[in-house]
């Protein structure tokens, strides 16, 4: 049976006849008597007493309402999510990022979340060199990674440019000077990040490469603590830019410049490139691109054409 079929069969019992059913519904009588034999034949059994004229049910036929109401409520229940995802009323949005570049989603959640606020938003911390796994596997919609992924499965945009700075306490000796050589870092401690990355293994080939000792006494999990530790007058540091500023606004560290130290790191969205998206994440991405161009840089919205 199709639910074309059960609406036939409740006009009839509404209507209570099949001439007035046929009005209702803009078909001929015999169109209607037809459906009706159809549903019977699938069904097994009578649904009418045919010795009525006022559409008196047979005991399948109360049966068959009471589901056919549900079935036919459920598809208008179905129809309206389906325009409430389209319309935004309703969604989900799910995004994963790191420490690090969950930093960068948050002006861009925040305009998202004024636009669109029925939407749930879930961003799922996770390492990053995982974060291409998930996407393939739909475990999370849309990522943000800080390296360029191999698998050509995968479509890159290009949304922030962002660069490692050199931080120390405002009572290091270093917080006076506005530029250093990175031979003057040879007796410093530094505190790192015990996370293996792309980013700190660069960090050390330039130290080898300028011949230069690289100090790593402390290493602590994540950015938050370095920062914090360093501001409490504990070695310095290497970080990203964009996890730095409110406590260089603040005076809590200052940042010193190393010209042999200049990496610039570019934070990508990725999706699947064959990928349905969602409209909520579709809704996101306009957000984004929006934001680049009324912002300008640090953030863009270039597409990655190297793939």
């Amino acid at each position: 049976m199709d639910l074309s079929q059960l609406e036939t069969f409740l006009a009839v019992v509404e209507e209570r006849g099949f001439s007035r059913a046929a009005i209702r519904l803009c078909r001929t009588q015999p169109a209607v008597s037809h459906a009706i034999r159809r549903l019977e034949e699938e069904i097994g059994d009578p649904l009418f007493e045919r010795t009525s004229r006022e559409g008196t049910l047979t005991a399948a036929g109360v049966l068959l309402r009471e589901y056919a109401e549900r079935l036919l409520k459920l598809r208008g229940e179905a129809a309206s999510a389906l325009e409430e995802l389209r319309s935004l009323e309703r969604g989900r949005l799910h995004l994963a990022a790191n420490e690090y570049t969950c930093l960068y989603l948050l002006p861009v959640l925040d305009e998202f979340r004024r636009l669109c606020p029925h939407i749930s938003v879930l961003v799922q911390r996770a390492l990053a060199s995982r974060i291409p796994e998930q996407i393939l596997d739909r475990t999370v919609e849309i990522g943000i990674v800080t390296f360029r992924p191999t698998d050509e499965q995968l479509h890159l945009i290009g949304v922030y440019t962002d660069s490692v700075v050199f931080i120390v306490n405002p009572r290091h000796p270093l917080a006076r000077e506005k530029r250093v050589a990175i031979h003057d870092l040879g007796a410093e401690n530094f505190v790192a990040h015990n996370v293996v990355s792309p980013l700190r293994r660069r960090v050390i080939d330039l130290f080898e490469k300028h011949k230069t000792p690289l100090n790593m006494n402390v290493e602590l999990p994540s950015l938050e603590a370095i920062k914090r530790f360093v501001a409490m007058g504990n070695g310095v540091a290497l970080v990203p830019g964009l996890t730095v500023q409110p406590e260089l606004a603040r005076g809590e560290l200052v940042q010193v410049q190393v010209p042999e130290l200049k990496i610039e790191r570019q934070l990508l969205l990725a999706y699947r490139k064959n990928a349905t998206l969602s409209h909520a994440a579709l809704a996101f991405l306009k957000v984004v691109k929006a934001l680049s161009q009324e912002r300008g840089s640090p953030f863009s919205y270039r597409t990655d054409h190297t793939r």
